[in-house]
């Protein structure tokens, strides 16, 4: 397992900024290639890597990265659905991008359900994968064709209408804007933006921002 020292909290999106990347799967010789091949990506930087969900959830508790690069199945302990739940809940700005080679409906709704800003295959392009973690430290929700597939089946069916302010609200998760960040923007309360939000999951069948961002998406509500 490797360790870097703990970098100073500075906005991912800022100029000149690496993306610091935490790599969580059980194959040791997966996360070799991965690491080799990032390392000729130089906006990113591997700060630490992990074979279990638990091992994921200490170093991320540890180093803060920007991006958990995670894998669903990982061997005996918790599994990447679970580790990426407490880690989005126990380590706040860290976001979790799942890559796995599994693409079901149940796969796919319980990451997105449980928190990861996006979700991708085995299968996508080098080009691809380094977008999507770029994407990822800045909020921006990232699903792979199969899976923006699987989501928007989830989403087929009549809906309630959103109401303009919750269009606006919408707009500005898309951007990985925050509830505060919102509240500024839109010059309402966080209470209120909280409120929308609610209604939002709740008029779009889903639990959470990348949820919500995702099935807008898919019904062309925001671009």
């Amino acid at each position: 397992m490797s360790r870097t020292p703990h970098a100073p909290d500075i906005p991912a999106s800022a100029p000149g900024r690496r993306v610091r990347l935490l790599l969580c799967d059980d194959h040791a010789v997966v996360r070799a290639g991965l690491r080799a091949l990032l390392s000729a990506e130089p906006d990113i930087e591997v700060v630490g890597e992990a074979a279990t969900g638990e091992e994921a959830l200490a170093v991320a508790a540890k180093q803060r990265p920007d991006v958990v690069l995670m894998d669903l199945s990982l061997g005996t302990g918790i599994d990447g659905i679970e580790a990426t739940r407490r880690i989005v809940a126990e380590v706040p700005g860290t976001r979790v991008l799942v890559l796995t080679t599994y693409d079901t409906d149940a796969d796919v709704t319980r990451a997105v359900q449980v928190g990861a800003t996006g979700y991708l295959l085995k299968a996508e392009r080098p080009e691809e994968l380094f977008a999507a973690i770029t994407a990822a430290a800045e909020g921006r929700a990232v699903l792979s064709a199969p899976a923006a597939n699987r989501v928007m089946e989830r989403v087929r069916k009549p809906h309630a209408a959103l109401t303009e302010r919750q269009l606006d609200i919408l707009a500005q998760l898309a951007r990985g804007l925050g509830n505060r960040e919102i509240a500024r923007a839109l010059f309402i309360s966080e209470a209120t933006v909280k409120t929308h939000l609610a209604r939002i999951y709740a008029k779009l069948g889903v639990d959470t921002r990348t949820g919500a961002v995702a099935a807008a998406k898919a019904q062309r509500l925001i671009p």
